[in-house]
């Protein structure tokens, strides 16, 4: 019995630095039938290598400032601005999230407390990090699988099941992390090989999708998938390097559609000759 899909509309930071504009995502996600807002936390000067900091963006014309740290830097919202953002999140009746990519981030946004924290591809191999969303926070932590490999993927399981209802808080998802990421190493049976080897372990599985369209996230729904994560944007034209392999609203909420009629149709008749047939079969059925 397949259960409904949650969607996660991953915003992260296609706000341009502007919290203005970050609500106005958030409107339009709740609009498209998203289930999730989820934003990102760094403290770029943990993160970052002083050489990285202080180098230039490697795409100029997507920075937003002189060197790749000035750029993280003023696209970084507060832990009292992401706070406004949880307060607006709830006013209107959508779940706020946001991806940590450090333990300075994770710790600030524990103590915002939001029902679920994202682990990016890029630190799931961040144990400092981990241990503090798996000791020190109770909601569910969702972790994306990509740029990583299989001994890595049963650290992390493992990791979590060394604490007790730990593992009841952990969703994994097949990711392939690219932007965009063409459909051939979108690699969508992934998810069959971490459902036989995690879904007894973790709490649900899930699909982060970096391609174009929408089409993919509905085979990764009949796979099994419980989660569907995409980036989301009000105009892809926008300046900044997730917004191309972003849905727009139209996109998402044509992705929210779907995935509904999906779920109502995953099932088997009831009976021999559905009702809706008996008409056609009178009129139509050939009997010798």
């Amino acid at each position: 019995m397949y259960k409904s899909c949650k969607t996660i509309a991953e915003i992260g930071c296609n706000h341009k630095g502007d919290i203005a504009i970050a609500k106005e995502l958030i409107t339009l996600a709740k609009s498209c039938g998203a289930d999730v807002a989820k934003f990102q936390k760094r403290n770029s000067k943990e993160l970052l290598p002083e050489g990285q900091y202080n180098a230039p963006h490697p795409n100029p014309i997507n920075s937003y400032g002189a060197t790749y740290g000035e750029h993280r830097e003023f696209l970084e919202f507060s832990k009292n601005e992401h706070y406004e953002l949880l307060d607006f999140c709830n006013s209107i009746d959508i779940i706020y999230s946001t991806s940590v990519w450090d333990v300075t981030s994770a710790k600030e946004i524990c103590e915002i407390n939001p029902k679920l924290i994202k682990v990016p591809s890029a630190s799931n191999t961040h144990y400092e990090m981990l241990k503090v969303l798996r000791d020190e926070y109770k909601g569910d932590v969702h972790v994306s699988f990509g740029m990583t490999t299989k001994d890595e993927q049963e650290k992390l399981v493992s990791f979590f099941e060394q604490k007790s209802q730990a593992k009841n808080r952990l969703v994994i998802y097949s990711c392939t992390s690219g932007y965009p990421v063409p459909f051939n190493d979108v690699c969508l049976l992934e998810i069959k090989t971490i459902k036989e080897k995690f879904e007894k372990r973790v709490k649900s599985i899930g699909f982060s999708g970096h391609h174009l369209g929408i089409a993919v996230d509905m085979v990764a729904y009949t796979l099994g998938v419980s989660w569907i994560e995409r980036h989301f944007t009000k105009d892809r034209t926008w300046k900044g390097t997730d917004h191309s392999a972003s849905l727009e609203p139209a996109g998402f909420s044509k992705l929210t559609r779907d995935l509904k009629a999906a779920h109502k149709s995953l099932s088997y008749k009831q009976k021999d000759i559905l009702d809706i047939e008996l008409p056609q079969r009178e009129k139509l059925k050939f009997f010798k």
